[in-house]
C-alpha cells in the first residue's frame, strides 16, 4: 500500500471516529501518524525528478517577499499589476497565470517583492494543479496575501488554510511554547507550568509512542494541544502571517463589506474600481513589521535618500542587525551608536548593539580606534620603534647639508 492510500485510510478513520474525551487520545495518535506520512510524502517528492525544494525559480529581491495565494480567477494578476505596475496576463477564464510572475512594490522608501502565483485548487497539497510548487514558494514568503472572491468566497478560506496546513504552513500562529528534548535514557519526563485544558499526559505519551520516542523531556509552558506537540516534534513547520484580501467588493452590499472588514486579518478591496489599495499597503507594512533606519556620518546631515530597512521577520531591528546590513564586520569594530528618534529616551542617545530601533530612527555608528594587532606590535622590539615614535623622531631630526 502506497503513502497516498495510507493517508486516505487514516483520514477516513478520523472522519468515522466520534470526537469526545475518550477518543481524544486515539485521534491524536492518528494525527501523529498522519503527520509522519505527510512528511515522508513531501521528502519523497523533493528528492524526485524536480530536486529538493521543487518550486518556481525566483530569486529573492528587496526588503521582503509577499506571495499572492488564491483560487483561480479571483484577481491576483490584476492586483499585482495595480500595486507594482508589472504586466501579468489577466483574463476571464481560469488558470490564466501558469508560472510565478514577480513584481516590486515601492512603498515608504522600501522595495517589497510581490509574487503572483498560479491559482490552486482543493487537493493542492497532494500535487494537483502544481499545488506543491505554489506552496513551496509560500514557505519562502514573509507574508501571504490570500486573495478571495468577496461575492463567492464561502468555504474558500477554510479550504486553502487546510491545504497549507497539510504541507506544514501555519497561518497567523506562533511557534508553540513547548520545550522538547530527546535523551538517550531516563524515560519520558512530562511537566507543565500552566493548567492544560486541551490535552493531558496520557495523550502526550501516546503521541510519543507513535514517534517511537521513549526517552525525552517535555515541558508545556502554555496551554497547548497535542497537535502543537506534533509540530514541535516534526520541526519543519513554517509560521507565516497572512492577510485575507477580499476582492470584488464592488458587487457586494454595504452590509457584506462591513462584515468582511470586521473579520480579523481581513481587508476588502476592489481592483476594478481601485478601492482599498492604499489601506492594503499600510496593512502590509504593519504586518511585515518593517523599520526604516537612516544613517548619519559624524559632522554631516542624515542621509534620508537610502534608508536601511530592517524587519522582525529577518533577524530583528536591533542595532547589531543594522550594523550587519551596513557591513559584515562592522559589529566587531562597534564602540557605540548615537540614536535620534522615537526609540531614544532623549536626543543623541548612546546605545549598544542590543538597542531596539524603531521606524524612521537616525543612527550614527562610532567605531573603535584602530589598535595594532599582536603581529604588528611584535615587529617593533622597543616602544621607541613604534610607528608614532619613529614619525616623531623623523620630524625632530636635523636636516643634513
Amino acid at each position: 500500500m502506497g503513502i497516498q492510500e495510507r493517508i486516505k485510510d487514516i483520514e477516513l478513520e478520523m472522519e468515522r471516529t466520534q470526537k469526545n474525551k475518550r477518543t481524544n487520545s486515539h485521534l491524536m495518535r492518528l494525527k501523529a501518524r498522519l503527520a509522519q506520512l505527510r512528511t515522508e510524502l513531501q521528502e519523497g517528492a523533493s528528492s524526485g525528478p524536480g530536486g529538493p525544494g521543487e518550486g518556481f525559480d525566483v530569486a529573492k529581491y528587496g526588503n521582503g517577499r509577499i506571495a499572492l495565494l488564491g483560487f483561480p480567477s479571483v484577481g491576483k494578476s490584476t492586483l499585482l499589476s495595480t500595486l507594482t505596475g508589472t504586466e501579468s496576463e489577466a483574463a476571464a477564464y481560469e488558470f490564466t497565470t501558469l508560472t510565478c510572475i514577480p513584481g516590486v512594490i515601492h512603498y515608504n522608501d522600501a522595495k517589497i517583492q510581490l509574487l503572483d502565483l498560479p491559482g490552486i485548487i482543493e487537493g493542492a497539497s497532494k500535487g494537483k494543479g502544481r499545488g506543491r510548487q505554489v506552496i513551496a514558494v509560500c514557505k519562502s514568503a514573509d507574508l501571504v496575501l490570500m486573495v478571495l472572491d468577496a461575492s463567492r468566497s464561502h468555504g474558500h478560506k477554510e479550504i486553502l488554510t487546510r491545504e497549507l496546513e497539510a504541507c506544514g504552513i501555519r497561518l497567523n500562529k506562533t511557534f508553540p511554547n513547548i520545550a522538547f528534548t530527546r535523551k538517550k535514557s531516563g524515560g519520558v519526563n512530562f511537566n507543565s507550568t500552566v493548567p492544560l485544558t486541551q490535552t493531558d499526559e496520557d495523550t502526550v505519551r501516546g503521541v510519543l509512542q507513535e514517534y517511537k520516542i521513549h526517552h525525552c523531556d517535555v515541558l508545556f509552558r502554555e496551554d497547548a494541544s497535542a497537535e502543537d506537540l506534533i509540530d514541535v516534534i516534526e520541526g519543519n513547520r513554517k509560521y507565516v502571517k497572512c492577510v485575507y484580501v477580499y476582492n470584488k467588493i464592488d458587487v457586494c452590499s454595504i452590509e457584506e463589506v462591513d462584515e468582511i472588514a470586521r473579520q480579523p486579518m481581513s481587508w476588502p478591496i476592489s481592483c476594478y474600481m481601485n478601492l482599498g489599495m492604499e489601506g492594503l499597503l499600510r496593512r502590509v507594512w504593519k504586518e511585515m513589521a518593517l523599520v526604516r533606519v537612516y544613517t548619519k556620518k559624524q559632522g554631516e546631515k542624515p542621509d534620508f535618500e537610502e534608508p536601511i530597512v530592517l524587519s522582525d521577520g529577518r533577524g530583528g531591528s536591533k542595532v547589531t542587525n543594522f550594523c550587519k546590513q551596513l557591513h559584515a564586520t562592522l559589529h566587531k569594530e562597534f564602540k557605540y551608536a548615537v540614536v535620534w528618534g522615537t526609540s531614544a529616551k532623549h536626543a543623541a542617545l548612546r546605545a549598544g548593539l542590543a538597542h531596539q530601533l524603531e521606524d524612521e530612527d537616525v543612527v550614527q555608528v562610532v567605531k573603535k580606534k584602530n589598535v595594532p594587532t599582536g603581529e604588528e606590535r611584535g615587529r617593533f622590539k622597543t616602544k621607541s620603534d613604534a610607528p608614532d615614535k619613529i614619525a616623531d623622531r623623523v620630524k625632530k631630526a636635523p636636516l643634513r647639508s
